[in-house]
């Protein structure tokens, strides 16, 4: 969220209380927004070691074979929960699409579209963003493919 102030981005930041339940279907239900609008981080590695970032709604699944295809790849595979905190600088649960250690190829599936804002992951158990896809595409580069299953 620090990364949307300083480059003067509007947006919704929510909160609800860590239960240690991590179900983005649970946490958006908790802010009783509609679940298909938010979606969660997934961090996922090519047999060729190249890493890429998929955000699909918390209702629905990657599949990983469509995934695999929108990034001209044989064949992905999730990064395990015990990687991401080298990889992104998040945690299983926290993981944003804004602000990560390093820069991933980054598909968000095309279900977003029909959403004036979406929900994802502020970064931290805890917090969700709401934003427009216009304006995170001011801080991320990413397409927009149909991902899910």
């Amino acid at each position: 969220m620090r990364l949307l102030e300083q480059r003067n981005i509007p947006y919704k930041s929510h909160y609800y209380k860590d239960s240690g339940l991590i179900s983005g279907v649970d946490v958006i239900n908790y802010l009783h927004e509609n679940p298909d609008s938010a979606y969660k981080t997934l961090v996922t590695r090519s047999k060729t070691d190249e890493n890429y970032v998929f955000l699909v709604p918390v209702s629905k699944e990657l599949d990983l074979k469509l995934a695999a295809e929108a990034v001209d790849e044989k064949k992905i595979k999730m990064v395990k929960s015990k990687e991401l905190l080298s990889l992104t600088g998040y945690t299983h649960g926290g993981c944003s699409p804004i602000g990560m250690k390093h820069t991933y190829p980054t598909i968000i599936d095309d279900s977003a579209k029909q959403f004036e804002t979406i929900y994802f992951s502020g970064g931290k158990i805890g917090y969700q963003v709401e934003l427009r896809l216009d304006d995170l595409r001011k801080i991320i580069n990413f397409k927009l493919k149909h991902i899910t299953k």
